[in-house]
């Protein structure tokens, strides 16, 4: 990462600090400041009074200005107080099963189940809240927000959080608006809710490498993105670099990644159901499988953090050698497939990947851009 002086470093140092990050104080809460959780299922929370729960921040530093991500507590039994706010929010089901009411102004009111694994969205401005079915297990959440563009776009989060308007054109109380289904359009699957995100059939994605699965979501007509991506036994995906924010959760699968700002060393991130992985601003990162079984993740982030070309693929998906953000199996670092294949020798495991190398280096030929 860019670093500079300490004495240009002071000169900006009131503006590090932002009111949304005095918010989550005001809430009683921490930010941990981490690219990496091993464990969204142990990390540590604190009493949330105001919402009748416990929770914590788990925010990059550079994320801060674009989205957030916050792990959150129903106690057995329990319930969380009605919110309302005028930013938008994806919640992951990590563990436990419960409900979710939501309802409006004019009285319109869903409520639905879900369960670990489930995926939906809160449409904006709506009233909700969220229950625990157990008598006996805690539910526990991961949300991903737009809290800190809108809480530092307004400042006043009484207006954030009171403010009397119904969104109607993205919820008016329709009583399927959480069924399970929806409608795909390309990679695009429009749908407020996802029951079960770990079997969740997918769509091939070779440009992203290795032969693996993608679909992306849009929930609850917001403006936030999401995806679960899927790759086989003894493969990995290509490098690609964006802007900060994308929260990676892995849905199963055992494995590693690797993340490096440009012309840097490569840092290495092991993995497992329930890790987290938040790739810093324009880092380069690449995941691997190394188990037994293919390996899921799912990546909630904000839009803005997915910068697209003229024709409206994200540059994430195009080809270095095309001008895009995404590092061809032929260009990487010599010591990616030495480790990736160590790793899996030590899981009595081989690489898939020599046909795909092959694949890829005749179709670079195919499209005039071998070296």
């Amino acid at each position: 990462m860019a670093k500079v002086s300490e004495e240009l470093a002071k000169r900006f140092a009131t503006e590090k600090d932002s009111r949304y990050e005095a918010w989550v104080r005001e809430e009683g809460l921490d930010i941990i400041a981490a690219h990496y959780v091993p464990d969204l299922h142990t990390v540590e929370v604190k009493p949330w009074p105001r919402r009748g729960g416990a929770g914590v921040f788990i925010n990059h530093e550079s994320s801060r200005t674009s989205n957030d991500c916050y792990v959150c507590d129903i106690p057995p039994g329990g319930k969380l107080a009605p919110q309302r706010q005028l930013y938008e929010e994806m919640i992951y089901v990590l563990d436990g099963h419960g409900s979710t009411s939501v309802w409006n102004d004019a009285g319109a009111r869903v409520t639905f189940e879900w369960q670990a694994g489930s995926l939906f969205a809160i449409p904006l401005n709506c009233w909700h809240q969220h229950f625990n079915s157990s008598g006996l297990e805690k539910v526990r959440f991961l949300a991903v927000t737009n809290a800190p563009m809108v809480i530092n776009l307004y400042g006043e989060t009484d207006f954030v959080f009171n403010t009397a308007y119904d969104f109607r054109s993205r919820f008016r109380g329709e009583p399927d608006y959480f069924a399970d289904e929806g409608t795909q359009k390309g990679f695009l699957l429009e749908t407020n809710f996802v029951a079960d995100t770990r079997s969740l059939p997918l769509i091939s994605a070779k440009e992203r490498g290795a032969g693996g699965g993608h679909i992306r979501f849009n929930l609850a007509k917001g403006s936030m993105n999401s995806h679960i991506s899927e790759f086989p036994v003894g493969t990995y995906k290509k490098a690609h670099l964006h802007g900060p924010g994308a929260h990676v959760i892995i849905l199963s699968g055992e494995g590693f990644s690797f993340m490096w700002p440009e012309n840097s060393p490569l840092r290495r991130y092991d993995w497992k159901e329930g890790s987290m992985i938040v790739p810093p601003d324009r880092w380069y990162h690449q995941h691997f499988n190394t188990g037994a079984t293919p390996a899921r993740y799912l990546a909630l982030k904000y839009e803005g953090t997915a910068i697209r070309n003229e024709q409206g693929v994200p540059k994430a998906w195009i080809s270095k050698r095309l001008g895009g953000d995404q590092i061809d199996y032929a260009d990487e670092d010599p010591q990616v497939r030495r480790v990736f294949e160590s790793e899996l020798a030590k899981h009595g495991l081989q690489s898939q990947m020599q046909p795909v190398y092959e694949a890829e280096l005749a179709q670079l030929e195919k499209d005039g851009l071998s070296r």
